[in-house]
């Protein structure tokens, strides 16, 4: 009977290894899906506070930081290259977008709005 049992263990260790795979994987699908929904709403409250501080160039300075931020954290968990491609990018965008006085508001707005909308079109052809 001992020689029974010892059959079973590769087995129940096969089985467990199979399980861990699987929620490797389920895990994958979680972060990408989290992404998904979680880039449209960064962009949309960019979109909100570039028109709230379009004469306030030191918030709308410090929103677009904040946006860099949260879009690097959805880089960081995304599970897709697309979309982790598409949000470090984008991030970087908006870091490098300097808001000196209120002329550059309108300009940074208009970047902002641009390149965030080419973002979208990135995360709605990864996330289909």
């Amino acid at each position: 009977m001992p020689h029974l049992k010892s059959r079973y263990v590769p087995l129940a260790v096969f089985a467990v290894c199979v399980f861990a795979a699987g929620c490797g994987e389920v895990n994958s699908t979680i972060d990408k899906a989290q992404a998904c929904l979680e880039a449209p709403k960064i962009i949309a409250e960019l979109g909100t506070k570039l028109t709230d501080f379009a004469n306030d160039p030191q918030a709308m300075e410090k929103a677009l930081d904040e946006t860099a931020t949260k879009l690097n954290t959805v880089a960081d968990d995304a599970a897709n290259t697309t979309l982790k491609e598409a949000s470090d990018n984008l991030a970087a965008t908006l870091s490098g977008i300097s808001v000196d006085n209120v002329n550059d508001t309108v300009d940074a707005a208009q970047k902002a709005t641009a390149e965030g909308a080419a973002y979208l079109e990135q995360v709605a052809q990864a996330c289909s």
